[in-house]
């Protein structure tokens, strides 16, 4: 078979998982697999999109059948075991030099503006790091939803303590999970640069308060604190902004986008404009920046 593979959400951000492992399993079939090109015939193209903002391709696909998947196309579904155990193939990412995987999925919380517990269901153990880990990469980037809601999460977190090895956690680490004992294990990691956290509400903001207060006394470097901060309410934003810069933990601003697709107003992505360009949002406050 010929197999197109068209990553929607395009090829310069992160790269798409489920497109690696459909990938390497074509290719152990015997299959050719390549990315999608407008003026060949396939037997199958797959199309993956994660975000539903993102505009689906709009030119005419000259295969004998396509498959759409992925949270953009509001398809909540999974891979079949057979090919979600299937090792990535790296090799249509060459850009790409570390290891990307879930050592959990599924959460614990019931955020109103995730869709992991309707698509993934509860928390359970999904692969070890080592089965994760590329054999030419020492850098490994998790995609876990709450890996620390999970035994296994944390027990590989402890395995991986010492290893050389360079972790990020990049959909963040639930803060409310954060213990002394948790913050230990932590410390023994090697960061790629930071150790995220989400802080979506003020009510979080005791919360990553006291468990920063726990990482920094098991040792990991302040510099390394940084939050995800999503934006609805600009105002209250701003007050959660201000209380995050004054802990000394670099903020990521998002404005909210719901699952149909809809756009921030234009005053949230003014505010994340100020939030996310340090030298604006170190220099002049959010009412200075509105008047501007």
């Amino acid at each position: 078979m010929k197999i197109g593979l068209i990553d929607v959400d395009g090829h310069s951000g992160f790269p798409n998982l489920a497109l690696m492992r459909l990938s390497a399993w074509h290719k152990n079939r015997g299959d050719v697999v390549e990315w999608w090109n407008g003026f060949c015939h396939y037997d199958r193209v797959y199309m993956s999109k994660v975000f539903t903002f993102t505009p689906d391709v709009d030119t005419v696909i000259d295969a004998d059948e396509i498959i759409r998947g992925g949270t953009g196309y509001k398809n909540y579904g999974s891979l079949p075991d057979k090919i979600e155990r299937a090792s990535p193939d790296y090799s249509i990412y060459p850009g790409v030099d570390y290891a990307i995987g879930f050592l959990t999925r599924g959460c614990i919380r019931r955020c109103p503006w995730c869709i992991v517990p309707q698509k993934e269901g509860q928390i359970r153990p999904a692969a070890t790091w080592e089965e994760i880990k590329r054999p030419d990469s020492d850098r490994i980037i998790f995609i876990d939803n709450n890996v620390l809601a999970c035994e296994h999460g944390l027990q590989q977190i402890e395995a991986m303590g010492g290893q050389r090895i360079w972790v990020d956690f990049n959909q963040g680490l639930d803060a409310r999970l954060i213990t002394p004992e948790t913050a230990a294990l932590l410390a023994r990691l090697k960061w790629i640069k930071f150790v995220r956290l989400s802080c979506d509400t003020s009510e979080m903001l005791p919360v990553i308060e006291r468990a920063a207060a726990y990482m920094k006394e098991a040792g990991i470097a302040k510099s390394r604190f940084w939050a995800y901060m999503l934006v609805q309410d600009v105002e209250e934003a701003n007050r959660r902004a201000c209380a995050l810069d004054k802990m000394g933990i670099e903020i990521f601003a998002q404005p909210y986008r719901d699952y149909n697709g809809s756009e921030p107003t234009e005053e949230q992505r003014r505010f994340a404009r100020w939030v996310n360009r340090k030298p604006i949002f170190r220099s002049c406050t959010w009412e200075e920046f509105k008047k501007e």
